[in-house]
């Protein structure tokens, strides 16, 4: 699911990026700000981070005593993705393991649907394999799959989430393969 959030946020800011007029700091101040959310990737409440769409506000900057560096609190608004127990969501198959399969979903690369989370479907090895129901279409690599968030977990040290999905439910499974 995708949420607006308005976060604070402390950016420091070099003496030499510093300008009297103020364009260049408002400037420099904006593309520290991107920097540092890009490269925090995601965070373990919000989920992972996708774009800043607005700076909202800028404090009053504070000195820094031995390195002339200036800190300015900001607030700005951005827009972040997170998966939430009880969801349902579309991914597509990216591994095909015996056991199951790995799915992704938006930014998220690791979500994990056992063959025991998926009833009536049967695992056929092989080149390409796949589970098969004679009910529902097959469940493949490169597959679209809706399904329902399980559970999630916060991987701290990856800065990423792990997720458990399940096809118990109406309405889940395989969507149709588009004919060619």
């Amino acid at each position: 699911m995708y949420l607006q959030v308005k976060l604070p946020w402390n950016v420091i800011i070099a003496p030499e990026n510093l300008d009297i007029k103020g364009v260049l700091l408002q400037r420099a101040i904006l593309v520290k700000v991107l920097e540092e959310f890009a490269s925090r990737r995601a965070h373990k409440d919000l989920g992972y981070h996708i774009a800043v769409t607005s700076l909202e506000s800028i404090g009053d900057g504070k000195v820094r005593q031995h390195t002339g560096e200036v800190l300015f609190p900001v607030v700005f608004s951005a827009i972040t993705f997170n998966i939430f127990r009880g969801e349902v969501l579309e991914g597509r198959v990216h591994k095909v393991f015996k056991h199951g399969v790995f799915m992704r979903c938006g930014p998220m690369e690791h979500i994990y649907l056992s063959c025991t989370k998926m009833p009536g479907y049967r695992y056929v090895p092989g080149e390409n394999p796949e589970f098969i129901n004679e009910k529902s279409p097959p469940v493949g690599k490169d597959d679209l799959v809706r399904f329902m968030v399980i559970g999630t977990k916060w991987l701290e040290a990856e800065r990423e989430f792990q997720a458990l999905a399940s096809l118990e439910g109406d309405f889940l499974g395989p969507l149709p393969r588009p004919e060619i």
